[in-house]
């Protein structure tokens, strides 16, 4: 579905002086500084996956995806997807994708969504038994048959995303592209959006996905490729990814005693939630699980506790310090 080989892109920005002397100089002449956003970065994804893109800001992740989707030309490398260069074939390789952008509206502003939905049936040249059995499904699923209907100024944000995705899905894309999906969006809107983008999943698409909610995350991606300056870190499964920081657990435990910042070898604290109430992480290849609990409940008096996995935060803060520091 993508293949992507030494993909490079390079700025040329100005460097602005901060002095009144570098300033004035400035006036003159502007020295330029070369900024290397991505470096030669190279992966693959198959259709049918659902991988998560992930990166702190300024790891070059928008760049990377915006060269993907055709808006940027690369400064050197290749990109094939769907069998097209995007920024080569555009024209042919739009017509082939969809993109829901959560702070970017597709919709126009006055109209309701409906309207901007048959815009599109004629943009992409969709035909009208196919776009009336596509729409039908898209609303059913997504529960917008009579929201659609109103003005899109009219609508709450998580009605106005829902009709996001329909707009994207209705002419039919292999590969879509999502950036920020469920931002803003309340417990039960989140689920049903999240549970759209499985069931066409399901179906065959190909979804790339990129956002800081790792809760989206866990829950949709099954592969995990990770860039941080403009380089990528990670590309593997999820489980992987928690299990390269080693073999330690998230705990959330309440004593009767207060708890120091430090309780035992090997035990760290993640948040202080009260004196006598903290989540801790546990590396188990220094502190087994049955030590801790011996020891916490012998020390402290253990009144409450849960034992998890780590934290995907914890995972993904570890991980880009960890790459930051990288020579």
């Amino acid at each position: 579905m993508i293949e992507v080989s030494n993909l490079s892109k390079t700025y040329m920005t100005h460097e602005r002086g901060h002095s009144l002397r570098e300033i004035t100089a400035n006036l003159i002449r502007r020295p330029m500084k070369e900024v290397q956003a991505v470096k030669e970065i190279s992966f693959s994804v198959g259709q049918g996956e659902m991988v998560a893109f992930l990166g702190p800001n300024g790891a070059g992740k928008s760049t990377t995806l915006k060269m993907l989707t055709g808006v940027l030309h690369p400064t050197s490398g290749e990109v094939k997807a769907l069998g097209l260069t995007p920024w080569k074939q555009r024209s042919e390789y739009v017509k082939r994708i969809g993109a829901v952008f959560g702070q970017k509206s597709q919709l126009l502003w006055d109209i309701p969504p409906v309207d901007a939905f048959y815009m599109n049936k004629a943009i992409y040249g969709v035909p009208d038994r196919d776009y009336i059995r596509t729409l039908d499904r898209l609303t059913t699923l997504l529960e917008v048959g009579d929201v659609m209907r109103k003005p899109t100024r009219q609508l709450s944000l998580g009605e106005r995303m829902k009709c996001e995705f329909i707009m994207a899905m209705l002419h039919g894309p292999e590969l879509v592209f999502l950036d920020e999906p469920t931002i803003g969006l309340d417990v039960i809107a989140k689920e049903n959006v999240r549970d759209f983008i499985r069931d066409m999943n399901r179906q065959g698409v190909t979804f790339i996905l990129t956002t800081h909610d790792l809760d989206d995350v866990e829950m949709l991606a099954e592969r995990v490729i990770v860039i941080n300056q403009g380089e990528i870190v990670f590309d593997d499964g999820l489980n992987v990814l928690r299990g390269r920081l080693g073999e330690k657990k998230a705990v959330r435990v309440t004593t009767d005693i207060p708890l120091p910042d430090m309780p035992m070898p090997g035990v760290a604290m993640i948040k202080r939630i009260h004196e006598s109430e903290a989540e801790l992480e546990i590396d188990l290849e220094i502190t087994p699980l049955k030590g801790f609990i011996r020891y916490f409940n012998e020390t402290y008096g253990i009144r409450d506790m849960s034992i998890e996995p780590l934290p995907i935060e914890v995972v993904m803060k570890e991980l880009y310090i960890g790459s930051a520091k990288l020579p």
